[in-house]
């Protein structure tokens, strides 16, 4: 009997130990899915300040050029790899599938919408608009309860007003080199509205396709409709003709492109290791390094007011999706 016992109690620590193992996992994709993302948004930045997206005229112009080949890149570096891990057939059949058209309209909401205006924030208000798109956390929540009828609790209701009150600090103090900082501070809460509005939509796709394959359709779906539809609708395929015939700026949005693929496919490995609500805490921490890196390879200025602001943004977000102290509490 007692040697059952002691089997049972071995096997209990294995599982423990897998469980742990598994937690830290997802809790390391986590990190790096918002690592990645804070990286992706300097590199697009440093893409859009080369000629010839710097001399565009035009608040679409730039931007959208640059978004749609950043996502286009993204989707051929997620295609190479599903292709690698065998899976590339499924993305056909996916799209033919109930959940894979949710994708796809979530694909529509979080690429050319959210991104376009994500990019249109970061050209307008700089590293300013990085924590503002943060709070897309707080749109889900919102979303959630009007569309599925998620009432917040006290901790959600508490999470949004810390996440509001950063966004009011962060537009306390307008920067002197930016004279479209109101324009690029609406763009950005335009992206953070479009993306929790597209987890709302693609989460129930999201969890019966899979991730990988998801994550793939989106980007390379939003890639394309925005170079083959939105860009031609705007006038701006000559910008596209010579960003490709610059080259430098090509190389850059290559590598960001490479760096939103690590996110996404990041991100969603979180998800569903440790859950939703921790990965999206996780991933949200791009606001800190999106912040960070500007700082240092950009020149933005380190200002009071976007320090303390990002800081309560990036509180207010992990309190909206989740208890704080579970990051840090270990599985029993």
């Amino acid at each position: 009997m007692e040697g059952y016992k002691g089997r049972i109690a071995t096997a209990d620590l294995k599982m423990k130990s897998v469980n742990d193992k598994f937690r830290r996992k997802g809790i390391a994709m986590g990190v790096i899915s918002g690592l990645t993302y804070g990286i992706y948004s300097t590199l697009v930045s440093i893409a859009s300040g080369q000629e010839p997206l710097i001399s565009a005229i035009g608040i679409l112009a730039a931007p959208m050029v640059a978004c749609g080949l950043n996502d286009l890149f993204a989707g051929i570096w997620l295609t190479f790899y599903n292709l690698k891990k065998g899976r590339i057939k499924e993305m056909g059949r996916s799209l033919n599938t109930f959940p894979g058209k949710m994708i796809v309209l979530g694909s529509l909401l979080g690429g050319p919408i959210a991104n376009g205006a994500y990019l249109v924030g970061l050209a307008n208000a700089g590293a300013y608009a990085i924590p503002i798109s943060a709070t897309c956390g707080l749109f889900g929540a919102i979303f959630a309860w009007i569309f599925l009828k998620q009432k917040p609790t006290k901790r959600v209701a508490f999470g949004m007003l810390i996440v509001i009150s950063g966004a009011i600090v962060i537009n306390l103090v307008k920067p002197e080199a930016a004279p479209n900082f109101t324009l690029g501070i609406i763009c950005a809460f335009i992206a953070a509205i479009s993306w929790g509005l597209e987890g709302v939509i693609s989460s129930y796709g999201g969890s019966l396709l899979d991730s990988d394959i998801a994550v793939n359709i989106r980007e390379l779906l939003s890639g394309i409709v925005i170079l083959v539809v939105i860009l031609p609708i705007i006038k701006e395929l000559p910008l596209l003709k010579a960003t490709f015939e610059a080259t430098t700026p090509i190389f850059w949005l290559i590598a960001s492109g490479l760096c939103a693929a690590a996110s996404f496919l990041s991100w969603y490995k979180a998800n569903s290791t440790v859950g939703t609500a921790v990965g999206m805490s996780l991933n949200v921490t791009y606001a800190f390094w999106g912040v960070f890196f500007s700082i240092l390879f950009l020149g933005q200025e380190l200002t009071s007011t976007i320090v303390i602001g990002s800081i309560l943004i990036i509180v207010g977000a992990v309190t909206v999706t989740m208890n704080p102290l579970d990051l840090f509490r270990k599985e029993s």
